[in-house]
């Protein structure tokens, strides 16, 4: 089974949080590209949370958003 995510935006930072579950103290972070910060569950290294500095800017851009991973999407039974 797979992880649902959510997505939250803060407007006042201009971050958008992409989640698979909340962040918690123990997660590593990793810079992965140009301000997207990945927090790494500490066990296993699986990217748990993605946080998208400066969001509306890049979406003000002229070149396409891309996030620096992959993912496998598939409708999810919770609907």
């Amino acid at each position: 089974m797979g992880t649902n995510l959510t997505f939250q935006y803060d407007r006042d930072a201009d971050i958008l949080y992409v989640n698979t579950c909340a962040p918690y103290p123990e997660q590593e972070s990793e810079e992965l590209a140009d301000e997207v910060i990945a927090r790494l569950n500490p066990n296993t290294g699986d990217i748990e949370n993605l946080e998208v500095l400066f969001f509306s800017t890049r979406l003000l851009r002229e070149e396409l958003f891309h996030l620096p991973i992959s993912a496998h999407l598939q409708l999810s039974e919770n609907l």
